[in-house]
């Protein structure tokens, strides 16, 4: 349904905020008024993934812990499902990996930047007393890298901003935003990329092959010049092949079946965007290749 990235510098009070729309949410989705489709709320922060405050500390620890995230952020997203990412998100390419991710799930996407001055962070950082503070070096390191949202760029819009003396999270405009808002399609950048089975190279260079020989044999056998003939490769696999009113020699056949295997590897070794599952079989195979073929001979 949606993914909610809460960002702002460390101790800015973004677990209350995230508390506070989670609450706010859930009491939605429960009035009896709501007539919508059945939603869980979830919320992953670094306390509930055990992420210490101490994995800030140095970046060899850090990458591991936004891992961890990430991965939470994937597994939880779902049309069914609310996410509330309670985490610094100080990092714009973390927020965009995020973004890119609902995408790619068809959900809609917002965030929340909790702001605080840096010397009020750093003083409710010093009053924490749940042994969840963090060092004062880490705390001055994080706000000093710290990439702000903003509305300007699609991974962070619409972006809400929530300041230190607001009572309250804008709850109404961020639920209008979830649910009623544009859910973003997934371009190629974001799309699941769909891989060809593992003996795909193997058909598509036997077939091709195949074909190629089956046209030098037919033509040596009839003697025809050009039309529309059937060339049978096996007892289930057959094509049509309009030929030029010449005769197409080895050299052109094996030109032509070394441009299309060339353009058909790539998507096989990467992987392809098209809509759809590929057909990667012989027949599939067979077909292309005579439209190539056809397309590219010359008369």
């Amino acid at each position: 349904m949606a993914l909610i990235t809460i960002s702002g510098y460390p101790s800015s009070g973004k677990s209350q905020r995230a508390a506070q729309l989670k609450r706010h949410l859930e009491s939605r989705l429960a009035d009896p008024s709501y007539t919508g489709p059945s939603l869980s709320v979830v919320l992953l922060s670094d306390d509930t993934l055990n992420i210490d405050r101490s994995s800030y500390n140095d970046s060899r620890s850090e990458k591991p812990a936004r891992g961890t995230l990430f991965t939470a952020v994937q597994r939880n997203l779902a049309q069914n499902t609310i996410v509330i990412v309670d985490s610094l998100n100080y990092i714009k390419g973390f927020r965009y990996q995020m973004y890119c991710a609902a995408r790619e799930i068809k959900v809609r996407v917002c965030t929340v930047y909790v702001l605080a001055t840096p010397d009020l962070c750093k003083q409710w950082n010093n009053e924490r007393t749940d042994r969840k503070a963090y060092v004062p070096e880490t705390l001055a390191n994080l706000v000093q890298r710290y990439e702000e949202p903003s509305s300007m760029v699609r991974w962070d819009s619409p972006l809400f901003t929530v300041s230190w003396t607001d009572e309250d999270v804008p709850a109404d405009d961020i639920w209008r935003t979830i649910t009623e808002g544009v859910v973003k399609p997934p371009n190629t950048g974001t799309q699941a990329v769909a891989k060809a089975p593992t003996d795909a190279l193997r058909t598509l260079e036997h077939t091709t092959a195949s074909i190629a020989s089956a046209l030098v044999s037919e033509q040596a056998n009839s003697g025809s010049l050009g039309g529309t003939t059937t060339i049978t490769l096996s007892s289930t696999l057959k094509v049509r092949i309009t030929l030029p009113p010449r005769n197409v020699t080895l050299s052109e056949l094996q030109r032509l079946k070394r441009q299309f295997v060339t353009l058909h590897k790539r998507a096989i070794t990467l992987g392809t965007t098209e809509k759809g599952v590929v057909d990667w079989s012989e027949q599939s195979v067979a077909d292309k290749f005579v439209v190539y073929f056809e397309e590219n001979i010359k008369q």
